[in-house]
């Protein structure tokens, strides 16, 4: 473990910025709107707390004070005139280094693309911005968001806030990492492997992927693609619920889009969920090594859920055929997108990169078949599984952050780990589930470690998961625990 340091002397200007940051982002945005605080001074609050402390950790990229503190007061000026306000209205936030911001460098932690500066902000970053959201920089990824370690030639590596020897996870550990670290108080991110959950387990945050078209992508390579999604990050289950509904809403462009608007994802959460039937699969039903910290961690989650009058089975849905189909359709992805620098520039691509761009160029036309058919028995499988089970809960990450200089696991409890991919199963076959899935802060292990439960529920079902997340962390608090930064 990176041992903090000793108490040291802050100013009370620090103290108060601390206290700032540390408000949850429902709470914040209403005290902004109610007048009790002004966007400007939020940013400003974020923008101190990022100088002091992003050093340690390296989640922002790229940031732009200048800028932020502009938006922010022309923020507070709307809101002077009595315009209306968005539901993000002064909050501030660093967008994913994948996702194309107009103006401000998108690099996707690639030296091929470390000063591109796109003309176009892409769907999510206008909807996000549109809700008032004060943009204020990128948050680190790991090359072209290969992977589930956040680490690339351009910016290093994100360290973990919680033990800043290890690994914030990826693709979206920059965002997560910065979340703990109070740097902002949502982030959007993207999942397609665990891309998303994975850091949010790490870092001891919440991330929900949702159900594909709940969240439209465009531009986008492939307008059909179900594996690849954007989503929403937060502290609590709440932050990010609010976040979601300002991201999820349909778009014509996007054929597989969901045609139901994202506000009613701003209703309050609390539910009792007494009686709901729920599905525990701790391993996936034998399917995934999982380390034994991480599992003596998740086991004692089944008991929350009894207590709070659930109705508890150990079972899992069919998952038999989700590695071929997973591996093979990211592999036709990552051929179909990345292909042509593989021929342009292959020195310029990391070797797990140029592995899983070689593997889609292996595939044949029968191989495609045989994922797109795996893919259907699956998704009818699951049909049938969750109208028998209302939620299925499970771990996260197989593995607790592991040390930074390392690119992926190479083992688990003694089961050797091939390719940077063999570790995240627990979360790419829930991937080709097609469902939502929310990662929620489960507890530590006995080194201090964060661990993330897994929430899955039915395609379209991601108030259900929402609502079971809120009832899980009123229960247990785990998220309230914040990491200690120099």
């Amino acid at each position: 473990m990176t041992v903090a340091p000793g108490p040291v002397e802050t100013s009370p200007a620090a103290r108060t910025s601390d206290e700032l940051c540390s408000l949850d982002a429902v709470d914040l945005a209403a005290r902004i709107r109610g007048g009790e605080l002004s966007a400007r001074e939020v940013v400003q609050a974020h923008l101190d707390r990022i100088e002091r402390h992003n050093p340690a950790v390296n989640a922002i990229v790229t940031l732009d004070p200048e800028g932020a503190l502009a938006a922010a007061a022309a923020a507070d000026e709307r809101q002077a005139r009595g315009e209306d306000l968005g539901p993000l209205h002064g909050l501030p936030i660093a967008f994913k280094d994948t996702h194309a911001t107009r103006g401000m460098r998108t690099t996707h932690g690639s030296p091929l693309f470390a000063e591109h500066v796109p003309d176009e902000d892409e769907l999510l970053v206008r909807r996000i911005q549109g809700a008032g959201a004060i943009r204020i920089g990128k948050t680190n990824v790991p090359e072209f968001a290969a992977g589930s370690h956040t680490f690339n030639r351009v910016f290093g590596a994100t360290r973990n806030p919680y033990d800043r020897a290890r690994s914030a996870g990826g693709s979206s550990g920059g965002a997560a990492a910065s979340l703990a670290a109070g740097f902002q108080p949502i982030a959007d991110g993207s999942d397609m492997g665990g891309s998303l959950r994975n850091p949010a387990s790490f870092c001891n945050v919440v991330g929900l992927r949702p159900t594909p078209g709940r969240v439209p992508s465009h531009p986008a390579g492939n307008l059909w693609d179900t594996m690849g999604v954007a989503g929403p990050m937060g502290r609590t289950v709440a932050d990010t619920a609010l976040l979601l509904s300002v991201m999820a809403g349909p778009d014509p462009r996007v054929p597989i889009s969901l045609d139901e608007p994202g506000a009613g994802f701003r209703a309050p959460l609390g539910r009792d969920i007494a009686g709901l039937r729920v599905a525990f699969a701790p391993d996936l039903g034998g399917r995934v090594p999982v380390a034994r910290d991480v599992r003596d961690v998740v086991e004692r989650q089944a008991r929350v859920f009894e207590d709070l009058g659930c109705v508890v089975t150990e079972d899992c849905p069919d998952l038999d055929g989700a590695e071929d189909v997973f591996r093979t359709l990211r592999a036709q992805e990552f051929n179909h997108g990345l292909g042509a620098l593989l021929d342009s520039d292959r020195a310029s691509l990391k070797p797990s990169l140029v592995w899983n761009i070689e593997e889609g160029r292996r595939l044949t036309g029968a191989d495609l078949v045989r994922a797109r058919t795996g893919h259907a028995r699956i998704h009818l499988a699951a049909t049938a599984f969750f109208q028998r089970y209302d939620v299925l809960i499970a771990p996260v990450s197989q593995v607790t952050p592991f040390a930074v200089e390392s690119e992926y696991p190479t083992d688990i409890d003694g089961q050797p780990q091939h390719t940077y991919l063999d570790w995240m199963r627990s979360a790419y076959f829930v991937t080709v589930l097609g469902s939502p899935a929310l990662s929620v802060p489960a507890g530590f292990t006995h080194a201090g470690l964060p661990v993330g439960l897994q929430i899955v529920g039915p395609p379209r079902a991601e108030r259900t998961v929402l609502e079971t997340g809120a009832a899980y962390e009123a229960a247990t608090g785990h998220g309230r625990r914040r990491p200690s930064l120099p």
